[in-house]
């Protein structure tokens, strides 16, 4: 009972975390803001480096590990996710990152051996990809270039990410979660304070209104800290593969969200599209599940 009330508040957590990410960017700019989040954030997680006496990487592959994957996962990702989500609604630009695993498939297919592409897990990145054109076909047209580029953005974004998961899952076994995520944060946020800062302006003379500072520390806090400590929790304590389907709920809620709270719209082809989005990746799941099962019983 325990473990599903922690999947549900994951759940909850980050499909909430694209409203806050919009509500942010009314008065924050987007590069600067995802960097202030992260120095937060990273602050948090090496005082519980510190305090559970975790010791640091010592290999040059290791650290060379972090600082690629962080750049990746939280620079380039989390600069395109807020850049992009100034310009789209923010239950399209969840729909739009739930395609990570369908990326991730194919990067997994060249890095990782005992994951090779197979027809069924073909079909499903077609199905995502194919429920991602659904959603640009009418961009241009309907809410103009930058709407596009956005959308773009946010597609970028989930290709850099299932990359840098990929080559964790290939390279980054024996990190320790916390010294894992703490370390990508720190060279993610990096880049982006630099090139954030110049471009926006000092933080200290931004909007700091009281729902930029809500949204900062929620996604700070609640956003990154405590979803990691809860998922790396869960882990521990229910069957990967169910934790796998958090990534189809995720967008329902950030759609929902998004229409109760902030009132926006959603036409058939985000609906169309999402629909098949949120179908392929469900593919994919349900195949890993098969698979999980079936290592099961041939062990069992």
């Amino acid at each position: 009972m325990k473990s599903r009330l922690v999947w549900l508040l994951l759940c909850c957590i980050w499909g909430s975390t694209w409203l806050f990410i919009k509500v942010g960017l009314n008065d924050l700019p987007p590069l600067t803001f995802a960097g202030i989040r992260f120095v937060i954030a990273c602050t948090i997680l090496f005082s519980l480096i510190a305090a559970r006496r975790l010791s640091l990487p010592r290999t040059r592959a290791a650290w060379l590990l972090l600082a690629t994957t962080g750049v990746l996962s939280f620079s380039l990702n989390y600069g395109l996710v807020f850049w992009g989500e100034q310009y789209i609604s923010s239950g399209l630009a969840a729909l739009l990152q739930a395609t990570i695993p369908a990326f991730g498939l194919v990067f997994a297919h060249f890095y990782l051996p005992d994951e090779p592409l197979t027809p069924a897990k073909i079909f499903g990145v077609v199905m995502g990809v194919t429920g991602v054109a659904v959603i640009f076909s009418n961009q241009l047209s309907v809410a103009g270039p930058r709407a596009l580029a956005g959308c773009g953005a946010l597609v970028l974004s989930s290709v850099c990410v299932a990359y840098a998961n990929v080559l964790v899952k290939s390279r980054g076994k024996n990190l320790d979660p916390a010294i894992l995520a703490g370390g990508q944060m720190l060279f993610g946020l990096i880049p982006l304070l630099l090139v954030g800062i110049p471009l926006e302006g000092n933080p200290l003379h931004f909007h700091w209104t009281r729902m930029a500072f809500l949204a900062l520390f929620y996604l700070s806090i609640v956003g990154s800290v405590v979803a990691f400590l809860l998922y790396y929790w869960l882990v521990q304590h229910m069957d990967v593969t169910k934790t796998m389907l958090i990534a189809l709920v995720t967008p329902v809620i950030a759609l929902t969200l998004g229409v109760l709270v902030l009132h926006e719209e959603l036409n058939w082809r985000t609906f169309a599209g999402g629909a098949m989005i949120i179908s392929g990746i469900g593919l994919i799941v349900a195949k890993k599940v098969a698979k999980r099962d079936a290592e099961f019983v041939s062990t069992g």
